[in-house]
């Protein structure tokens, strides 16, 4: 079985004048909400898997926060700067095609509105909307993420933010 596990990063900054889009960081209310899910979702799997993130700030600081609720190494985070600039199905069909078929689950950090239309587009029955933090992963029945087809997968678990 292969696992795809999305995570939208935690909340940032609001855009300003003195920082781009890029640089923007968490809060601190998105660190500690970011904390608290990176612990939901240790209680559902044992293994992050492969790591990847956008470059962005705010989507990198998000998975250091995940990788050391794991025990990762930042030093092990991939950084793939097409899910920050050509984020899409598309994109996420090279970086998948790149794998090694040893590796079973990858966990993306990333953005809207693709982060929403990813899962939305590999689940059979669809995807809600990714608030900010919301981790949801989607799972394939097969050996090879030549497997991993659009419609095929399966929403094991979708978890956001408490209110």
């Amino acid at each position: 079985m292969k696992k795809i596990i999305f995570v939208r990063h935690g909340r940032a900054e609001d855009p300003s004048a003195e920082l781009t889009d890029f640089e923007r960081s968490l809060t601190t209310k998105g660190k500690v909400i970011s904390r608290q899910m990176a612990r939901r979702f240790r209680e559902k799997e044992s293994d992050a898997g492969l790591i990847i993130t956008s470059p962005a700030f705010r989507a990198l600081e998000t998975a250091f926060v995940f990788a050391s609720e794991f025990g990762i190494s930042c030093d092990n985070i991939v950084i793939d700067s097409n899910l920050y600039y050509k984020a899409g199905i598309k994109n996420l069909f090279e970086i998948i095609g790149r794998l090694d078929d040893h590796t079973n689950t990858i966990t993306l950090f990333g953005h809207n509105p693709a982060f929403t239309e990813m899962p939305d587009r590999l689940s059979k029955s669809g995807c809600e909307f990714l608030t900010k933090t919301s981790v949801v992963c989607v799972s394939f029945k097969t050996d090879s993420w030549s497997g991993v087809k659009l419609d095929s997968g399966k929403e094991e678990y979708f978890l956001k933010p408490e209110k």
